[in-house]
């Protein structure tokens, strides 16, 4: 059995359900759940974190995609998650009009970084 390291920077969550990623609002932009890693906290158990506190949904961190190592600003590790419910707690930070659920096309077209991008374009369903 392998230890995760823990994270040191912002993480991404990708939760992917019957073919559309969750989004939540930022701003002006749809962007994917994220935030930064609790002291000594992996970036499956932050990605899982983040995304209930944001939204409610109760996830579990499977998959870890590695940053592409360029050093640009979209290289930040992010985690595939599972979606365990499929109704979001009363406890989210965000309200209900802050998620959009998106076909994965337009997640991509959402400008998801380069490692989201390749996971989600290998997942598109035909």
């Amino acid at each position: 059995m392998t230890m995760e390291q823990a994270s040191e920077g912002p993480v991404d969550a990708v939760v992917e359900y019957a073919g559309r990623v969750l989004l939540v609002k930022a701003g002006d932009d749809w962007k994917l759940p994220s935030g930064d890693p609790e002291l000594a906290e992996p970036a499956a158990a932050t990605a899982a974190r983040v995304v209930y506190e944001l939204t409610g949904y109760l996830v579990d961190g499977t998959t870890l995609l590695a940053p592409d190592g360029t050093g640009a600003a979209d290289s930040r590790p992010a985690v595939v998650c599972q979606l365990l419910s499929e109704t979001p707690s009363d406890d989210a930070r965000l309200g209900r009009d802050e998620l959009h659920w998106v076909p994965i096309a337009e997640a991509v077209a959402a400008g998801v970084p380069h490692a989201v991008r390749v996971y989600l374009e290998g997942h598109t369903p035909a």
